[in-house]
């Protein structure tokens, strides 16, 4: 079954390390194989790193955009979510650093992202009520 894009005008995708960016009207694609996507707001750059969660979350993201599950990136992610895990204030948090290294260690990037992603936008939700 493929995957159904919908694309705003102008919004970009990341589809197996290549970006699409969508023309000036509303687009569809249709993705016929598996394949690494990621979207526009869904993306990091290197500047908007500001705190361990944020470097684990890049680093996951880079290993998911590239499709490498060893090497440097497996290591620079290791890295953060250690760092992450020093940094942490709960043991809930800590239990979710864990999962999402189980996942990492599995293979399962495009999991692992997603839960970080979510702890990310958690987080920020409590800082905008403290």
């Amino acid at each position: 079954m493929p995957l159904k894009l919908s694309l705003k005008p102008g919004e970009a995708v990341v589809v197996n390390e290549a970006v699409i960016r969508n023309g000036e009207r509303r687009g569809t694609m249709l993705l016929e194989t598996k394949a690494r996507i990621l979207r526009e707001r869904d993306v990091m750059f290197p500047e908007d790193i500001s705190t361990p969660q944020d470097a684990a979350y890049f680093s996951l993201m880079q290993m998911y955009i590239v499709g490498e599950t060893s090497g440097k990136l497996y290591d620079c992610a290791v890295s953060a979510l250690a760092d992450w895990m020093d940094h942490s204030q709960s043991q809930q948090e800590r239990d979710n650093i864990l999962h999402i290294a189980e996942l990492v260690a599995s293979g399962d990037l495009y999991k692992a992202l997603g839960t970080c992603r979510k702890l990310l936008k958690s987080d920020l939700e409590e800082a905008e009520y403290a």
